[in-house]
């Protein structure tokens, strides 16, 4: 039996990574997020299973096994998307029909490796793996098979991670409706998660294919499992870690946010514009003299108890007369107030990020830089001197 042993290392490494996780994850409070982080790591943690069935070399015991792990990673796309919409999207029941979808993928690939698996025996199987014994016309039903299953693979694999991404996309717009403060909220992790995800596994499909078809490179059994291994340790540690919303931060005011910043069509506007004038009146006092943006968790129901204005109105306000959203409203006069403290004060950056309603001195600098195109110290430096 000729076992790799590097990969094997690695990937039984991730199966007890994954077998960790997977009963963290059990014990969670039940959710729908839970579960369907649940449903995640079993499906990783056979396709993990389904690698060290071959690096181990186990599969010349048992060849009609090989290949069997296929059409359930057909099934990883959907349910990280699964999980995004059980994360962020307060409508996260799922119909019969998006299950029956989901499942055209593995229906697809067993359908495209049933030729392979029930037209060959275990023999003729295992001859396929050495170049000296395969037959020419069974090799070209395998690459067939090969072929077929990483296509589908992928197709599957990234229309559901586009539609995942769109999810957050959509989440976070919604929360800038309502919310200044995005940490903890926007799950922003699961953004770059999802992209690490989608380049692994573009690089698990070609490294498979190539390696098929007898092109190899160095580090196709370290590299890519070494990647691979990191990428799931990350997901895992921030799935876990990451608290369960509450349906309010899910669900965005009935008002649109502006085009540019919802990518949806503006709506037009209900309230008469003396009375959008009126409000945005109340909001600049809210600001200017009651200060609130500097409470470091305002929100748009936190606002529009302290004016005395429907939420809705405010948010129609700030999207059809002002011609922005909340978060970008509370942080210009955030940003408005950080200047003033860093040319009349010694205090250091971070004291005043915090000081202004900021709750990390990242986040204060990304919106400092993006409203004046320079850093904090940047700015105190320039204007001191």
């Amino acid at each position: 039996m000729n076992i790799e042993i590097a990969p094997t290392v690695i990937y039984a490494n991730m199966m007890g990574m994954t077998v960790f996780a997977l009963l963290c994850a059990v014990f969670k409070p039940t959710h729908r997020q839970s579960q369907s982080l649940v449903a995640l790591l079993v499906l990783l943690l056979v396709h993990i299973l389904g690698e060290l069935y071959i690096y181990t070399g186990a599969y010349i015991y048992l060849p009609a096994l090989a290949g069997l792990q296929f059409p359930v990673r057909v099934l990883l796309g959907p349910a990280l998307y699964f999980y995004a919409v059980a994360s962020m999207s307060p409508n996260n029941r799922f119909s019969k029909k998006e299950y029956a979808i989901a499942a055209l993928g593995p229906v697809l690939v067993l359908i495209a490796m049933a030729p392979f698996v029930f037209g060959l025996t275990s023999a003729e199987k295992l001859a396929l793996a050495n170049p000296q014994t395969r037959d020419p016309e069974n090799y070209k039903l395998a690459l067939f098979a090969c072929t077929s299953t990483m296509l589908i693979f992928i197709v599957f694999t990234f229309s559901y991670l586009a539609a995942a991404l769109k999810v957050h996309d959509k989440h976070r717009t919604q929360l800038m409706t309502r919310f200044a403060k995005l940490e903890g909220r926007s799950l922003d992790w699961l953004k770059v998660m999802l992209i690490l995800w989608g380049c692994t596994w573009l690089m698990y499909s070609v490294q498979y294919l190539l390696n098929f078809l007898g092109w190899t490179w160095f580090g196709k059994s370290f590299v890519f499992p070494l990647i691979e291994s990191c990428v799931l340790m990350a997901f895992a540690y921030l799935a876990l870690n990451q608290q369960i919303l509450k349906e309010d931060e899910k669900a965005a005011p009935e008002p649109a946010t502006t085009e540019s910043d919802a990518q949806e069509p503006v709506r037009s506007a209900s309230l008469e514009l003396d009375t959008m004038k009126s409000i945005a009146t109340k909001l600049s006092y809210a600001m200017k003299q009651q200060q609130l943006f500097l409470e470091d968790d305002l929100s748009l129901n936190r606002l529009s108890k302290a004016i005395s204005i429907s939420e809705n109105y405010i948010s129609e306000t700030l999207s059809q007369h002002l011609k922005t959203n909340f978060f970008h409203y509370i942080n210009q006069f955030r940003i408005e107030e950080a200047k003033e403290r860093l040319l009349t004060s010694d205090s250091l950056v971070s004291t005043i990020a915090y000081d202004v309603g900021f709750n990390s001195k990242s986040t204060f600098n990304t919106a400092f830089k993006k409203s004046t195109n320079l850093t904090p110290t940047a700015f105190r430096k320039l204007h001191s001197s």
